[in-house]
């Protein structure tokens, strides 16, 4: 029988009590059953049990139980009163079982919805009687709300994970120091341009956390300033622990945004082998996903030791950047904001910035400065697919893998102009002083509300990246780097398996009328078309619709324009699957196999094949390595060798990733893109 929790808010207790104490009478000839239900009066935050009942039958051991349950919470003391006071009303002389944990849960979730000063009946309901129930209490002319027990219990959950998440990551933390006594290891310091900085052996590897590569961190007067440029430093500074992770609003989805934050957020981290040797190693940058909204280089799926150790010929390097409204928000146009010429794209400058500091120091950590590969995933894909746009960038790198991202993750300066004039309004300012006055927490908080509208993404301005950003790679502004780039089957399944298909489905609606606001009425047809035509449930046609426009369409656009300026690039097919539900072979499904860190299944929800989930790294520190990921059966962990063939205009071949069986397949074949339905839309960006 499934259960929904009522919350009735009361204007007096007495209205309260009048309430349970017809409900208090035994169910027959009632026309409905009540099976549990509790009186409560919340103060000072604070919930405190005033009565209680259990309904005769299976459900209950009787009213009195409940008191003598309740009774016994209060007697405990404050502290225990709801659990034993509310959980004993709800579940009788049951009062020691699991179920009075779970049901007490329940009621404390649900009182969060109470303000102070409320006097409130909680129950426990059947279904199938609940209309009765609400007619009843229609009498009391009484307030009433209606909350499922599954989602209560669902915000419990998520609650409770995010506890844990936040603990863990909250453990990691430490404050690098300037070390003065001379008293540190020698072997493990490497000296740098801005500072000689000592790291942490783990086995055989050796990582250098929270090294700073500006100047000066961006607060104070340089907020929403470009990064500063690092100047020199005879210091020698610990390197063990990570530098604090951009202001955002933390999301367990993304672990590292739980990590301690901060403006003065931008540091980098290096693990190299602990291996002597003359030979210069590659290089590979890691730039973190997260909408440009969250995450960080703290992210547990994404920590470099397994990766390096399973891979001692490269070097690995993950970088910080600015987020959200302090990375990429346009300033310019108000009536302060001439000294923020540079406010839209700081994201991307921090990442140019850092490596920057990498071309000039990673020598010194045995890495190869013209061998540098910059890989990202969703925010990080769109992060290292744009960074080739900039002028002067390419002397930092040589290679390009951009995975689950594109160019198409970026908006217009009328759409930036937009976004921030609906912001400073949210916050009640009209100039960059009225902003600075506010806490930025709150600042970050309220563009988080206003996340439907493009707040954080780069801008297309015309001077730190060209307006059409899609006809700069047909124009051949990155046809001398080597570019490898991909998506999963499934991308926007994993917004659906986050929120479920109540959640996800006005929002793709949303996401779709956006769209079609932009189409002429003939693309307007073919987009209707694709949709009648579709296979499923509205969901999964809904989620398959924005795969095509956010990423799919995107992908193939950036290898078609990339081939036909003259440029090389693979492409690949991820198709291997989530065990969490409706998850599929969703966005950064890959992600922590990548990384050698199988045990991290928060989107994986199993371990994948580990001969696969080899394979696909060697193939990774393959292409780092020469620029073709392709393995010879003599590098190829299950000794079968896999040719990857390059993308052309002809055959379109990819490299499709199943679990167990990766193979090169014609684009036509895999049905990546719809050509005439949805490849269109790439005019349009992703907003």
């Amino acid at each position: 029988m499934k259960e929904n929790v009522i919350i009735v808010n009361c204007a007096v207790p007495s209205e309260a009590y009048q309430i349970l104490t017809t409900l208090r009478q035994k169910p027959e000839g009632k026309g409905f059953r009540i099976s549990h239900g509790a009186l409560v009066k919340k103060d000072a935050g604070e919930l405190s049990l005033v009565d209680g009942f259990a309904a005769e039958g299976e459900e209950g051991k009787g009213w009195t139980g409940g008191l003598i349950g309740g009774v016994l919470g209060l007697l405990a003391g404050p502290a225990a009163a709801l659990a034993g006071g509310i959980g004993g009303a709800l579940l009788g002389n049951a009062a020691y079982s699991k179920e009075l944990e779970d049901a007490a849960k329940l009621l404390e979730k649900a009182g969060e919805r109470l303000s102070d000063g409320d006097t409130a009946v909680l129950l426990l309901a059947a279904e199938k009687e609940e209309a009765a129930l609400v007619e009843k209490l229609k009498d009391f002319q009484i307030t009433m709300t209606r909350v499922e027990a599954k989602q209560i219990a669902g915000e419990i959950e998520a609650s409770e994970n995010l506890r844990k998440a936040t603990e863990r990551m909250q453990a990691l933390y430490g404050e690098n120091k300037k070390i003065t006594d001379g008293d540190y290891d020698e072997s493990l310091a490497v000296k740098c341009f801005n500072g000689t900085f000592v790291g942490k052996k783990a086995g055989d590897v050796i990582a250098y956390k929270g090294i700073p590569f500006v100047g000066a961190q961006p607060v104070g007067s340089l907020r929403w300033k470009a990064p500063v440029d690092c100047v020199p430093d005879d210091g020698v500074y610990e390197a063990y622990y990570f530098g604090k992770v951009p202001c955002q609003a933390g999301n367990v989805g993304q672990m590292g945004s739980l990590y301690p934050q901060g403006e003065d957020c931008l540091h980098l981290n290096v693990w190299k082998a602990d291996a002597e040797g003359d030979q210069k190693k590659p290089v590979m940058v890691w730039i973190h996903g997260g909408a440009y909204e969250i995450g960080g280089t703290t992210e547990p799926r994404e920590e470099g030791t397994s990766f390096v150790h399973e891979n001692p010929e490269i070097i690995l390097v993950s970088i910080e950047y600015r987020l959200n409204v302090l990375g990429f928000l346009r300033l310019s146009h108000l009536p302060d904001g001439a000294d923020y010429p540079d406010a839209q794209n700081l994201g991307l400058m921090d990442q140019l910035a850092a490596l920057k500091w990498i071309h000039e120091n990673i020598a010194g950590f045995g890495g190869d400065p013209d061998n540098v590969t910059i890989f990202g995933q969703s925010a990080g894909g769109g992060s290292v697919s744009l960074l080739p746009l900039v002028e002067g960038s390419h002397k930092y790198f040589k290679r390009v893998i951009a995975q689950s991202g594109s160019p198409a993750f970026c908006r217009s300066t009328e759409q930036s102009i937009e976004c921030t004039n609906a912001l400073i309004e949210a916050m009640g300012c009209k100039t960059v002083a009225d902003l600075k006055k506010i806490d930025i927490n709150k600042i970050v908080e309220m563009a988080s509300a206003l996340l439907m509208m493009p707040i954080t993404t780069p801008e297309r301005d015309g001077k730190f990246l060209p307006k059409e950003v899609f006809d700069a790679y047909e124009k051949g502004a990155a046809k001398d780097l080597d570019i490898m780039q991909g998506c999963t089957k499934d991308e926007t399944a994993y917004f659906l398996a986050a929120g479920g298909s109540e959640m996800f489905i006005p929002w793709a609606e949303n996401c779709k009328a956006e769209k079609l606001a932009q189409c002429t009425e003939e693309e307007k047809a073919l987009v209707e078309s694709y949709f009648k035509n579709g296979q499923g449930e509205d969901y999964e046609i809904l989620s398959r619709f924005l795969d095509q426009y956010w990423f799919n369409a995107p992908l193939i656009r950036t290898a078609e324009n990339q081939v036909k300026a003259g440029g090389k690039t693979y492409v690949y097919y991820f198709r291997v699957e989530s065990s969490v539900p409706m998850m599929k072979s969703g966005h950064a499904v890959e992600l922590s196999e990548l990384f050698n860190h199988a045990e991290e299944t928060f989107v994986t929800g199993r371990e994948f094949d580990k001969t696969f989930s080899k394979t696909m790294r060697k193939m990774w520190v393959q292409f780092a390595k020469t620029g073709n990921p392709s393995l010879s059966a003599d590098l190829s962990p299950d000794g079968k060798a896999k040719e990857w063939p390059l993308y052309d205009l002809k055959d379109k071949y990819v490299m499709v990733f199943d679990e167990f069986d990766i193979r090169a397949e014609k684009e036509s074949v895999m049905n990546i893109v719809d050509w005439g339905r949805t490849y269109f839309m790439t005019k349009y960006y992703v907003r």
